[in-house]
């Protein structure tokens, strides 16, 4: 069993009888010297999508739940709700667009490396690689000879998240984001 300060983002835990996912993670230090660390984590109901808000003590420990991870392919938008494929035995799963509208910038047709999180077979969660690549479709024209450490400028990508850029960055070119930061880290590789 983790304590609760070894508890990270993605991650199914037991609490009060229910498997919640943990969607988000917020540390607070206390200002007096006695004072403990707490984590506030934004929880996800598994069963019934419900959002709760609880605070642990950085040493209280915390049953994990059950997960299973599925590597996955983007398939499509069935109203509401995105559809991906399991690359091994093409077992479809569909979660809801508020269940992952954080990820749902960087998910495209070629997204590789997503796995979707199951608790007890439910899908949960989709959980990003590290980089994805996109293409820009709307960004100022690209200055001849402006160097790599130079400003940046808005461009928006092919789903629809706007990032910063190098200003040598022209429309129509492919780049590599960071899912967890946001930010551009480099042209993609051709």
């Amino acid at each position: 069993m983790p304590k609760a300060s070894e508890i990270k983002k993605n991650a199914a835990i037991e609490h009060n009888g229910k498997v919640y996912f943990v969607k988000d993670i917020a540390k607070l230090t206390p200002s007096g010297r006695a004072g403990a660390s707490l984590y506030r984590m934004r929880l996800y109901d598994v069963a019934t999508g419900a959002k709760a808000d609880e605070s642990f003590k950085a040493d209280e420990m915390i049953n994990l739940a059950d997960v299973s991870r599925h590597q996955v392919m983007f398939s499509y938008i069935d109203g509401d709700e995105y559809v991906f494929m399991d690359n091994e035995d093409y077992t479809p799963y569909n979660l809801n667009s508020e269940t992952i509208a954080d990820e749902i910038p960087f998910i495209t047709e070629d997204t590789a490396g997503m796995q979707v999180v199951t608790v007890d077979g439910a899908p949960v969660a989709v959980e990003l690689p590290a980089s994805v690549e996109l293409v820009i479709v709307e960004t100022d024209p690209s200055i001849k000879g402006a160097s790599a450490s130079a400003r940046t400028k808005p461009a928006i990508l092919s789903t629809g998240l706007s990032v910063q850029v190098p200003e040598y960055i022209a429309s129509g070119e492919k780049i590599k984001v960071s899912t967890t930061e946001k930010k551009f880290m480099s042209r993609a590789e051709k």
